[in-house]
């Protein structure tokens, strides 16, 4: 599974960005896909999952009532609406794809795949 994400940049306080992570795979029933980012000096932290088959989804608290993890299956992508973004949010957004894992656990990072970043920087 390949995983390209895209979408990222730069965006003042309060404003609105959307990712976009197409993967390579034709379908994704077993699987839950995720977006995790990493600020500069810190560790991964998880942003939010969504389990493929039926839409479950599951959010950081830090980020819980603006951002919004969906799924187009017809193209395969996932998506991260984000708005009333903050300048804590700047970072390094990765999306990933685990197979077999509840939307709880992958939240945990243990991940199969991994796309590369896209930057996302919120100035103040």
């Amino acid at each position: 599974v390949q995983l390209q994400a895209c979408g990222g940049g730069l965006v003042q306080a309060g404003g609105s960005l959307r990712l976009s992570c197409a993967a390579s795979r034709r379908t994704f029933n077993e699987y839950v896909m995720g977006w995790f980012r990493q600020a500069p000096g810190k560790g991964r932290e998880f942003v939010a999952t969504i389990w493929w088959s039926d839409g479950t989804t599951y959010y950081a608290n830090s980020v819980k009532g603006r951002f919004t993890i969906s799924r187009d299956s017809a193209n395969n992508t996932v998506y991260l609406q984000m708005v009333t973004l903050k300048p804590e949010d700047t970072a390094v957004y990765y999306c990933a794809a685990a197979q077999r894992k509840n939307v709880v656990v992958a939240a945990r990072g243990v991940m199969d795949y991994w796309g590369k970043g896209t930057l996302v920087t919120v100035s103040s």
